[in-house]
């Protein structure tokens, strides 16, 4: 648990930094993007050694249903985060959709988990994006949208979402945790 903490909180640090100390960061030029992706980096093998190896409180197991669910959660979230890339057409409706796209497989994680260790990594990195979100709509209130881009680009996106959620996927199940059921 202290391993997944400490990650969590290694990993807010670095992502808010920018947010919260703006001078800060902007004083410390392109070394600062190598600082952030070394702690990142630091932060997720944190994360994930923690996660592994707590054997925390299970508070409902794995479904069917909850399976299908989370595999259409994560195919939406691997979509809004290619959509933030391409700029389709739901980047006109969601401002954030790399952040929402967090916020959607945090969901999809914890639904189909259902404990403990879940609630605490997928939970706090749910809240991260969340205040992320707030801090830049607070720090940039105005919000241009995107013109309509044309259907090739949603195609791009969704084939892309397609793709990535087959291949992490087979990651999953070559790692023992089979998410198609």
């Amino acid at each position: 648990m202290i391993l997944t903490v400490l990650g969590l909180l290694i990993w807010t640090a670095a992502h808010l930094f920018k947010r919260l100390a703006p001078a800060a960061r902007e004083s410390m030029g392109d070394r600062g993007k190598g600082i952030v992706a070394a702690l990142s980096l630091i932060a997720i093998v944190l994360m994930v050694i923690g996660y592994r190896g707590w054997d925390g409180t299970v508070y409902w197991g794995r479904s069917p249903a909850m399976t299908g669910i989370n595999n259409l959660l994560m195919l939406f979230s691997f979509y809004l985060f290619a959509a933030s890339g391409s700029k389709t057409r739901i980047t006109r409706v969601i401002r954030h959709p790399q952040l929402a796209a967090v916020v959607v497989w945090s969901v999809a994680h914890i639904l189909v988990n259902g404990d403990a260790p879940s609630f605490v990594l997928f939970g706090g990195l749910f809240l991260w994006a969340l205040v992320g979100m707030s801090l830049i709509n607070r720090a940039v209130p105005e919000w241009t949208r995107n013109p309509a881009p044309p259907i090739k680009k949603e195609l791009i996106a969704l084939g892309a979402a397609i793709v990535v959620t087959g291949v992490v996927g087979g990651i999953h199940a070559l790692l023992g945790y089979n998410p198609f059921g």
